[in-house]
């Protein structure tokens, strides 16, 4: 069992011994330091914007969680299920204060955590969550008397506010994607996506919906990690009704990824490349993924003229970095789409609007949409850790190896090879060491991750 905490918020497994698991006193306590955090910036009253995916844990961590912030006189909007993207708009439309999202993401069942955002609605950035980090440890919280309680109310229609927006996007062409008539199959993963991604395909017009694991209980009907390995239903699914593509996304529907037309995997890869062709072909700039991101986006840059910046992996770096360089569009290779025109956050949402105009307005398939892009293989393993390993060290001495390849190190260590590359990192939510590798062919970019696999394995 684990808890991770971070300057992004707090992850770990649900029960157990406080410190060492998600418990209790764990959530009061981040959630305090949250409270108190926000209370420094001098306002006489806060507000917080809360919503959660369907984990079973959800409603347990949402008490705490609001009686905590109602405990330090902070007033909570409760958005109750909701998509990440949603909470994240809903703390702008509302001018609230900041926001907590209960999810965790693409763990399993049996984890939950605390996602925290600013004023913006954004994730904090290092600064911010190293003070959250402090306050933990210090545990020195004052809450508020009896008569200055904060106060909960609900947000029923955030995602109604969240499609609206999108729709108000002018590139977004809801007549086109009516008239195209498209049927399309969803993966709800027992999450909030069953809601929020119908809902967004019948605003776009779409009438013909095959939705599996539909059921909002959180007990995923499969690894929750929308990888090929884990989608062979819904792959099935798409064969079985003929349909033009399946959607899968992840538990609080923030990652997006495609099954096209033949039932075969898109790759979660190329959901911001094709994104990012539909938008620079009508908004020319620069784009932004992270190191750990295909060189496909590159290309596709290139082919418009523009710039393709990388940033570390992680949300508000690819944020960061989008800012700095004015992009105009930006992700992560995982499925995130971050869209500036709309909110800076990963949002399955708009990325299935983006990728359905582009079918729409092309008359193409997703097949053959991807056979217009470089074709790169990618390969994504882990190395489990275990209490002892530091992973720093293991970093270290696999940089000291292969220094004649200048590596990289803005963000774990990244070794580019002639026509290929390989990726390490620690993760931020679990004990591992991720390993993305990219070649020509998948056969190369297994074989590549592979060896680096024994390589660490003989290290740990």
């Amino acid at each position: 069992m684990s808890l991770i905490a971070s300057v992004s918020g707090i992850r770990g497994t649900i029960g157990g011994v406080p410190t060492k698991n998600l418990t209790p006193p764990d959530i009061v306590s981040f959630a305090s330091a949250y409270a108190k955090w926000m209370i420094s910036g001098g306002k006489d009253t806060h507000t917080v914007v809360i919503g959660r995916d369907a984990r079973p844990s959800g409603l347990m961590v949402r008490d705490l969680v609001v009686q905590t912030l109602c405990a330090y006189g902070i007033n909570v909007v409760d958005c109750g299920l909701a998509t990440t993207p949603t909470v994240e708009m809903e703390v702008v439309r509302l001018k609230a204060d900041g926001g907590i999202i209960l999810t965790a993401s693409h763990n399993p069942e049996n984890w939950n955590a605390l996602k925290l955002l600013n004023h913006k609605g954004e994730f904090l950035n290092a600064e911010e969550g190293a003070k959250i980090l402090k306050f933990v440890q210090e545990g020195a919280f004052h809450y508020a008397s009896v008569d200055n309680l904060g106060k909960v109310s609900e947000s029923k229609d955030a995602l109604k506010h969240h499609i609206d927006a999108i729709l108000h996007l002018p590139e977004i062409n809801a007549d086109a994607i009516a008239k195209a008539n498209f049927t399309i199959a969803v993966d709800g993963i027992n999450s909030v996506g069953a809601l929020a991604i119908p809902e967004m395909l019948r605003a776009l017009g779409v009438k013909n919906i095959h939705v599996i694991n539909d059921d909002m209980h959180g007990h995923f009907a499969h690894n929750p990690e929308p990888l090929k390995e884990n989608l062979t239903d819904i792959m099935r699914v798409v064969k079985e009704s003929q349909a033009d593509m399946g959607i899968v996304v992840d538990p609080d529907v923030d990652r997006l990824a495609f099954i096209d037309e033949k039932g075969e995997m898109y790759g979660e890869e190329y959901t911001l490349v094709t994104a990012a062709d539909f938008w620079l072909n009508k908004n020319p700039g620069s784009v932004v993924s992270n190191l750990s991101s295909s060189r496909a986006l590159d290309d596709l840059a290139a082919a418009y003229n523009q710039k393709r910046f990388a940033s570390a992996v992680g949300e508000v770096h690819v944020v960061t970095t989008m800012k700095e360089e004015h992009a105009v569009i930006g992700g992560e290779g995982n499925g995130g789409v971050i869209l500036p025109d709309l909110h800076y956050g990963r949002d399955a949402l708009v990325g299935v609007a983006i990728v359905l105009s582009h079918l729409a307005e092309t008359g193409k398939t997703l097949s053959n949409l991807k056979a217009t892009y470089t074709t790169y293989a990618m390969s994504k393993n882990k190395v489990q850790l275990n209490e002892n390993t530091n992973p720093d060290n293991v970093l270290s001495k696999l940089k000291a190896h292969y220094a004649h390849q200048k590596p990289n190190t803005v963000d774990g260590l990244k070794i580019d090879f002639e026509e290929k590359w390989v990726h390490m990192r620690k993760s931020n939510t679990e004990p591992i060491i991720r390993i993305y590798s990219e070649a020509k062919s998948q056969e190369e970019a297994d074989e590549l991750a592979s060896s680096f696999v024994r390589q660490i394995e003989t290290m740990v």
